[in-house]
């Protein structure tokens, strides 16, 4: 049978199966499923089928779980079975109907392939879905991903049919004589899926009737250019991409993507796309980046990271709220904090004494600071004399003076002392209120070390 054919030589190019391993298929009950189900069954692979019930169909939904017992019972296949009070779980967790039940059918499928050793599960997406998935893309607005359409593998989830159409298995089921259920829903014409399906496509298909097969096409020769671009910018990615690790100054990594690159590149925005789009920036907020790449300072909030435009890099870091609090330190000693170890001595001038220029390792003349000293953030205002200069210095003019980016501002540490009076920027300079003279008796010696 061609339909049948079809399908093999579609797994096999795609390297989408293989024989000694066990697959679940994901069954409705609806013609697309019953047909993966008996095609995969037919070519002699190994499956187990996975039946949900919603529960939000009444009767249906019983019907259609009693349907698939029947079926997988006639062709000797195990068939799991799960219930779900869809609406409840919905309500609980704020969430559409239709995003309630995805989440927990995917939930139970991944579950369930761990539980049976499955090598993956096989739904029954179809050509149709695809150029359905690729025309709600471009009503939404999308970049080249979004038309590539649906992948034939993401992750566990496997999908043989997309080579094929609804009709050709519709054809393939009345020439079996294979019977389906049918969810009214998919019939009414109140959401954006179905009326794409039941109003845009027939009309397309009245000034093209291969419109179809033309859209997943051109998705196909879209989907080999997005891997073209992709690994190209990929073997350019470790001289464009520099991640700096956490410290205690920069509660966590940022990561630098240079702008020169991007610049250089034959469509900048498609090469922002490509760096921005996996920290969640939109197409919208790529478009915005790229009008203001000139803009030092600005700052995008995407869901899940904030993206800030420096000098000479774009800047990403995650959304993660900032756990630090104040660190009270009441005398000289060794504490072990959040952020590493914090050693404080106060020791007699030698001879032989040198002044610390390591970074985070400072001295200072001990007699007029007056403990307990406070380790915080910058706050709006902090000042001091920078050491080495006369004139007094807001911290935030001193970081802009020494290019620190927005970043590396928020994060600043300042320790000060109980009058306060800032002692250190952490990191960057003593105050010269402190510095040490040929008349200091005293220092105070503090070392920051990081874990």
């Amino acid at each position: 049978m061609k339909f049948v054919q079809t399908i093999q030589q579609n797994i096999i190019q795609q390297h989408l199966l293989e024989k000694d391993k066990k697959y679940l298929v994901a069954l409705s009950g609806g013609a697309d499923s019953v047909a993966l189900l008996l095609v995969l069954h037919e070519l002699g692979y190994t499956v187990e089928a996975c039946h949900c019930n919603f529960h939000l169909r009444g009767e249906e939904s019983d019907r259609d779980e009693r349907f698939c017992v029947t079926l997988c019972q006639q062709l000797n296949i195990e068939l799991h079975r799960i219930h779900f009070d869809t609406r409840t779980y919905a309500k609980l967790h704020n969430e559409s109907i239709e995003l309630a039940a995805r989440n927990l059918r995917y939930r139970f499928f991944d579950q369930l392939r761990k539980d049976v050793d499955a090598a993956g599960i096989c739904v029954a997406h179809h050509q149709d879905d695809n150029v359905e998935t690729i025309l709600i893309n471009l009503v939404r607005g999308t970049g080249l991903k979004g038309l590539t359409g649906i992948s034939p593998v993401n992750g566990y989830i496997i999908r043989p049919f997309l080579c094929i159409t609804r009709q050709d298995i519709l054809d393939y089921l009345t020439e079996r004589q294979q019977n389906f259920v049918t969810d009214s829903s998919n019939l009414v014409d109140d959401v954006v899926r179905n009326k794409i399906r039941l109003n845009i496509i027939p009309m397309l298909k009245e000034i093209n009737p291969a419109v179809c097969h033309n859209i997943a096409a051109t998705a196909r020769y879209l989907t080999e250019a997005s891997k073209m671009l992709t690994a190209a910018l990929e073997k350019e990615k470790e001289q464009i991409y520099q991640e700096i690790p956490a410290s205690f100054c920069m509660p966590q990594p940022v990561i630098r993507i240079s702008k020169s690159w991007l610049l250089n590149q034959a469509s900048t925005e498609y090469a922002l796309f490509h760096t921005l789009s996996p920290y969640g920036a939109s197409g919208k907020m790529i478009q915005e980046i790229l009008l203001s790449i000139n803009s030092t300072g600005k700052t995008w909030q995407t869901p899940t990271h904030q993206i800030l435009i420096d000098r000479e890099q774009i800047l990403i870091k995650e959304n993660k709220e900032d756990d630090f609090r104040r660190i009270l330190i009441p005398e000289p000693g060794c504490y072990v904090t959040a952020i590493g170890k914090i050693r404080i001595s106060k020791e007699t001038v030698t001879e032989d004494f040198q002044p610390s220029k390591e970074k985070h390792l400072i001295t200072l003349e001990a007699r007029n600071i007056k403990f307990p000293l406070m380790l915080r953030r910058t706050q709006q205002g902090d000042a001091f004399i920078p050491f080495g200069m006369k004139g007094r210095k807001l911290v935030s003019d001193y970081l802009t003076d020494r290019k620190r980016n927005l970043f590396e501002k928020q994060s600043q540490l300042i320790l000060a002392d109980s009058a306060g009076n800032i002692l250190w920027v952490v990191g960057e300079r003593t105050s010269d209120d402190f510095r040490i003279k040929h008349t200091t008796e005293t220092i105070l010696k503090i070392e920051i070390v990081q874990d």
